[in-house]
């Protein structure tokens, strides 16, 4: 039997037993007992009633940022991080929103440049700003930016820069963010792995033959 049958058959007992109380049990605080008894199990009825959906995590999307050839492909990406592994939507609205946490991202693209943008994601303490646009003070908001660079949403540069090139691409701005400047050369990787390699092999070297001189 399933869990959801089980409780579907605790409400029957509970309807049914309120039901006898009122028609049963003269006293009045037992009466007014066996009614909320009743219209609790009814509603707990209609609520198992309505079909159950699973509640499982977003899935993750994988992104290679290897075969990008152009800027549009860049901010194409970007506005899939940003509704998704960023999970820049979920506090940011693009155009005024009631619900929204944090400040309305729409033509932030055009407003910042991408340095100040890319400080903001990486670093949010760094330099607050205050918007201005209104009357009265600057609004408040609940929710604390987060170290997007850092765990739990850990993006790389270059996703961190495809979603800057979304941003400007979102407010009408050409996109400046060049595909070659954000990726990491492999010939720099290929060099970087063998330096650390030569110097992990000096560094066992030196300690041999420390060992060797010892007595």
């Amino acid at each position: 039997m399933s869990e959801v049958a089980l409780l579907q058959i605790i409400g029957l007992c509970v309807v049914g037993i309120g039901l006898l109380i009122l028609l049963f049990i003269k006293g009045m605080f037992l009466r007014v007992v066996g009614f909320v008894a009743m219209v609790l199990g009814t509603f707990s009825l209609i609520a198992l009633g309505v079909p159950q959906m699973a509640s499982l995590p977003p899935a993750i999307e994988t992104f290679d940022l290897a075969e990008v050839k152009s800027p549009s492909d860049l901010a194409a990406i970007g506005q899939k991080i940003f509704f998704s592994k960023g999970q820049c939507a979920l506090c940011h609205s693009i155009g005024p929103s009631e619900s929204s946490r944090c400040p309305d991202l729409n033509g932030i693209g055009a407003k910042l440049a991408p340095e100040f943008l890319y400080e903001s994601l990486t670093q949010p303490q760094a330099y607050i700003y205050l918007d201005f646009r209104h009357d009265t003070q600057p609004e408040e908001y609940p929710a604390r930016m987060p170290h997007i660079n850092k765990d739990p949403i850990g993006l790389t540069k270059p996703e961190i820069y495809s979603v800057i090139a979304f941003l400007q691409k979102m407010s009408g701005e050409p996109i400046s963010i060049k595909v070659e400047d954000i990726m990491e050369p492999q010939e720099e990787k290929t060099e970087a792995v063998e330096v650390a390699l030569i110097a992990d092999a000096v560094s066992k070297n030196s300690v041999s033959a420390e060992s060797s001189v010892a007595p």
